[in-house]
Order: structure tokens, then sequence, then C-alpha cells
């Protein structure tokens, strides 16, 4: 994966990579968030509607969705940036509320049930709020950019970007220097974590940042001391469980992908998957997991499920930028459960296939001319119940591959009830079958 170094922020932000918790599933279904949704609005604090039960719709869909006015069907306060804010329970009982800026992808995998729907029944007083999202845990003490034998403190830099937006990409450009030219370069944001122990988040050049993890990131009320001033020994791999083995596929067909994994860890600490990341498709026409088996500190196994499609942070895992991991044997099966698991899924796919004939996208394109994006992993993930719809547009597929054009959404697909066709939209949506 080799990221653009382009800082994107602002009004019409398009961010590609998400840092943010990942999906983590005890060998269950990546349903596993901490926290419980109460409530959802949209808007500014003075012009705001509720859209918990939109939400819900959305979240059905998919685990992850690109948010706005279009999403929920409605512009609260015209000629304003808006944001939308979940409110949450946290494990602990206390509330909190989650800030997401107009644009911005959310992902679901930090809540509890998400795909499910079974939340937003209360809780929550109604209003706006006087939470401004800046709840991270971790206090930042110091940042630095650049090599382990040229970097420079980029701290009030950082304050400024962090006014300005929650997530941004980062690279030289961002803070106007080039401190080793050649090489590639990281930012190290030094911090104090809850409990007093100082930790560090390496973020390679490239990268987008993404401020949730920090207290009072927005504000920019952070950096006033408490380093050493230095690079420091520490290589951020500071994750807390150690990768076992990696598998991808679904619980009747999967394959291991261990050393692939190693080789985009090497590379990037985070990254978008699917097949064309690992280059196989083990099973053809469904959606794809990726799972990864690790110990964690205790010496109890545990095991982290990413759905096709979503972004990878290692940040979790130990020794994950060195690749100094996969050495053990994990026992080589998909889970615990993965008998169960390949009787249920077999279950549910004859039921889908009786009722609605199955569906499997072979090819799918979204541009214009000789100026097109290969969309067909985002189409195969959508699909739901033997059917997808979407609506062909450059939000829906994250740019716009033709500027100044008008783009045509061409879909290749097959059903078990049909022979193979294709169908093609400009603009509207898509309905298939």
């Amino acid at each position: 994966m080799h990221p653009r170094r382009q800082l994107w922020r602002g009004l019409g932000t398009v961010v590609f990579a998400l840092v943010a918790a990942s999906a983590v599933a005890q060998y269950g279904n990546g349903d596993a968030g901490q926290y419980q949704i109460l409530q959802a609005r949209y808007g500014t604090a003075e012009r705001n509607v509720d859209v918990t039960q939109r939400l819900k719709e959305l979240a059905s869909r998919d685990v992850t969705f690109r948010m706005g006015n279009s999403t929920f069907g409605v512009d609260p306060d015209p000629g304003r940036v808006k944001a939308l804010r979940i409110y949450t329970r946290g494990p602990d009982g206390r509330n909190r509320m989650f800030e997401y800026r107009e644009g911005s992808v959310i992902d679901g995998s930090l809540f509890t049930g998400w795909g499910r729907g079974d939340w937003g029944n209360g809780g929550w007083n109604g209003g706006w709020g006087d939470n401004n999202g800046d709840e991270g845990q971790y206090q930042i003490l110091q940042a630095r950019y650049g090599t382990a034998n040229r970097n420079v403190d980029v701290t009030e830099r950082l304050k400024e970007l962090a006014r300005q937006d929650r997530t941004f990409r980062m690279g030289n450009s961002t803070f106007g220097v080039d401190p080793d030219p050649g090489r590639v370069k990281t930012l190290r944001i030094y911090t104090r974590g809850p409990g007093g122990a100082q930790r560090m988040f390496e973020y390679r050049e490239g990268s987008v940042i993404d401020g949730s993890l920090f207290t009072g990131w927005g504000r920019g009320e952070w950096g006033n001391g408490g380093w050493n001033g230095g690079w420091g020994d520490n290589n951020g791999d500071e994750g807390q469980y150690q990768i076992l083995q990696a598998r991808y596929g679904t619980a009747n067909r999967n394959v291991d992908v261990t050393q692939r994994l190693r080789e985009l860890a090497r590379q990037d600490r985070t990254f978008r998957m699917g097949n064309s990341t690992f280059g196989v498709d083990p099973d053809p026409g469904r959606v794809k997991t990726l799972r990864i088996y690790t110990r964690g500190p205790g010496g109890a196994q545990r095991m982290f499920e990413y759905r096709e499609g979503s972004v990878i942070d290692g940040s979790q895992f130990t020794g994950w930028g060195r690749g100094d991991w996969g050495r053990e044997t994990w026992n080589g099966g998909w889970g615990d459960g993965d008998r169960d698991d390949r009787d249920r899924d077999r279950d549910r796919d004859r039921d889908r296939d009786d009722r609605y004939g199955r569906l499997t996208i072979i090819r799918a394109t979204y541009g214009a001319g000789n100026r097109n994006r290969d969309v067909t992993n985002r189409l195969r993930s959508l699909i739901r119940d033997g059917r997808l719809t979407i609506t062909a547009n450059n939000d829906a597929f994250g740019g716009d591959p033709a500027p100044g054009a008008r783009k045509v959404l061409m879909v290749t697909y097959s059903t078990s009830r049909g022979q193979q066709q294709t169908q093609v939209t400009e603009g509207g949506q898509l309905n298939i079958p």
C-alpha cells in the first residue's frame, strides 16, 4: 500500500482511511463494540435533528459508511458544517459522546449490536448536550516528525491542525518541512495515558490522523511538556496482543494469510483490505472477513474480526511493523465454533437462495470513458439477502474518477436463477435484482 501524500481536510473532505477502534469479536460476528448507542443527532449546536432511526437503517446495511446531508435526507442548518453526534453508554455505565464531522466515515465497530440495530431505545436527554467529543484517553505531551536520525518538533503545528479538523492526512506538506529528504518519515505523538504511563503513537507518512484518541484534541489544550524532547527508543509497536495467525474468507472457505499480513504491516500501520489485498477470493460471491488470532497480555487467546472493505489498524498488535509475530501455530481452523459456523452459514445461504436466488457480482466499474474505478468488492460487500441497492455517485465510491464528466456505474452479475447480465446506471439508484 502506497498512500498518497496529500492533506485532505475541511468541508468536502474525503477521508479514505479510518484510524479508529477495530471491529472486535470473540469468535463472533464482529458486533462486540463497547459502547451502547442511546441516541444520534445530526446538525449544529443551534439546529439539529434526531437521526437515531435512520442510523439504524444504515447500520443494518454496512459496518461503515460516509455521512452528510444526503445520508440523513435533511440539512438542519444550511450553509454551516454539521456533525453527527452519537450518544452512548460505556461498559462502566458512564455516558460518552462520539462526534463525526460532516463528510466523515462512520465505523460501527465501536458500538454494541451495530448491525442488529438493537440500540437507541432511550437513555439520553434528547438534546445536543455540552460534550464536545474530546474524550480521548491520552494526553499529548509532544509531537515530532521525521526519522530517528533527523526529526523536528511539530507540536504547535499539530495544535493548529487539530483545531481545524478531527481527522487529516499528513506528510511533508502538512508540517511544511522535510526533515530527512529521500526517506519515509513518521509522526510520533508522545502521550500520557489514564494510568499515568507514557505511550507513543506512530503514524507513517501519508497516514490519516484521527484525534479521537487524544484528550482535548480540538481545543488544543495539550503539548505543554512532560516528554524528554527526543525521538526516544519506543517504536510505537506497543499493542497488547501478539498475533498467532491470520485467516481470510468465510467459515466455509478460508485461507491462511499470515505471511501476506506481515508484508502489509511492514509497509504501513493501517490499510484497507479485501480480495485484492490478499490476492485471493476464497469464497466468490460472499462477503469475507479477516480473522486475526492473538494471545493477550494475560495469556488468554482472542480473535479480532474485520469485515471485507474495513481498515486494519495495527496499533493493537505487538511488533506490528516489525513483523516479528505469527511464528506460533494456531489450530489452523476458522475458530472453535467453525463447524457450527459452517452449518449456520450453509442453512442461511440455502434459505436466502430459496427466497431470492444467489447474487454474484462478477465485475463492476464506475467512471467515464477510460477513467474508471473498479468497485467490484465495494458492491459485493453491500449484498443483503440476495439483493443490492446503491446510489451511483462519488460519495458511494469514495471519490471522483473522472472530474467534469458524466459517470456511469456498470455492473455485470449473475444469479442462481438466470444467466449473466449487465446493468448500467448513470447518477441514479441501482437495484439488483
